[in-house]
């Protein structure tokens, strides 16, 4: 199944510069004259990102939730009215396929995902069906654009609506479509997914209500300061949830449910979580900024000459300068000198997990042994 994404009629605005040809986000701004001052107004005041290329889909019937919670990671079988998560499909080995988010409104549960794992997403889904009351279907006529900063608080009129979700949460907008509450790439995160025929009729309103317009590159810089992967550019065929800082519950902003079964994958996701340890660790790189060349996805992260990660996502940031996204093994030093590509880099110590916390399997072990 394909999905080709078509330009979206907000790169029609003035100053909106195209993402690069070959990006996953060349079909809509990547920034707008300004792309460091952009993020700036993303964090401190209000900046609108178009993020229409996502790829969204429904599910009604009633078994929606109950079937999804038998075939993805996260456990969504109570998800009520106006409540969101994320969630992953695993291959039969843990691995990640699949990222996406999901809410609950009205009858219908809304995914979003990436445009180029979309149409997978969706065949898989539709030949799990089975004797299941679920329909998924693709919804292009529902894109999303999202909101930043901390003054979208004062934006409850402009929106029509009583008062800002909490996170996870999402409030029915008027005339269709709705606003969900994420917890990243900041503390103060929206998304609006809306009737494509009102997509530039919402940022034109929210634009002359004094929101600033903001690229994906903003997004991406926010994201990568998060350590936030995005999948298939911070991920490869390999991942495991746990090296993507994806474990966890809805409550801790996760997409794995540590206590829930039936799902595909879920041997590995225990395995590790009760005896192991993940074998490579998602973490933040500094770049050096005064090299030539600047390093790519994809590219080996090396020390001393050998190969011990991959590069994921590459980014300036307005604060931090060039970062990037990395999935280094595990018993790599946070001091290890590195480079990344052509460039050198330094793992962030604050962006390492500590893996210290007691295993249920390992405890049971000693216990058996004595120990």
């Amino acid at each position: 199944m394909s999905f080709e994404v078509a330009p979206s009629p907000i790169l029609q605005v003035p100053g909106a510069v195209a993402g690069p040809p070959e990006s996953p986000d060349a079909a809509v701004a990547w920034h707008y004259g300004d792309p460091l001052g952009e993020q700036r107004a993303a964090v401190q005041r209000a900046a609108i990102v178009d993020r229409s290329h996502r790829f969204v889909l429904s599910i009604t019937g009633k078994e929606r939730l109950s079937w999804l919670n038998t075939i993805s990671s996260q456990a969504v079988a109570e998800l009520r009215d106006g409540e969101s998560a994320e969630d992953l499909d695993l291959d039969l080995n843990g691995r990640v396929l699949h990222h996406f988010v999901l809410t609950e409104l009205d009858g219908t549960v809304w995914i979003d995902t990436e445009a180029a794992r979309g149409p997978d997403l969706l065949a898989f889904l539709q030949k799990m069906v089975f004797w299941a009351d679920a329909k998924p279907e693709a919804a292009p006529e529902h894109p999303m654009l999202s909101l930043f900063g901390p003054r979208v608080a004062d934006l409850t009129e402009t929106l029509g609506i009583a008062s800002l979700p909490e996170i996870y949460r999402a409030v029915a907008l008027p005339g269709g479509g709705f606003l969900r509450r994420m917890p990243w790439p900041t503390a103060d995160s929206f998304d609006l997914i809306v009737p494509r025929a009102d997509l530039a009729s919402w940022w034109t309103r929210l634009r002359a209500a004094g929101v600033e317009a903001a690229g994906s590159w903003t997004f991406e810089a926010l994201r990568v300061a998060s350590l936030r992967p995005r999948i298939g550019i911070d991920t490869d065929d390999r991942t495991i949830p746990h090296e993507a800082n994806w474990v966890g519950g809805i409550a801790e902003h996760g997409a794995v449910h540590l206590n829930k079964g039936c799902y595909r994958g879920q041997e590995t996701v225990a395995r590790v979580h009760n005896l192991g340890k993940p074998p490579r660790n998602l973490v933040l790189l500094h770049l050096d900024g005064s090299a030539d060349d600047r390093p790519v996805p994809g590219d080996a992260v090396t020390a001393a000459g050998r190969a011990v990660g991959v590069l994921g996502t590459v980014v300036d940031h307005y604060e931090l300068g060039p970062i990037a996204l990395a999935l280094v093994k595990r018993n790599v030093p946070a001091d290890t000198p590195l480079a990344a590509g052509p460039t050198a880099a330094a793992i962030d110590p604050d962006s390492v997990p500590a893996h210290d916390e007691p295993q249920a399997g390992r405890l049971a072990v000693e216990k058996l042994r004595g120990r």
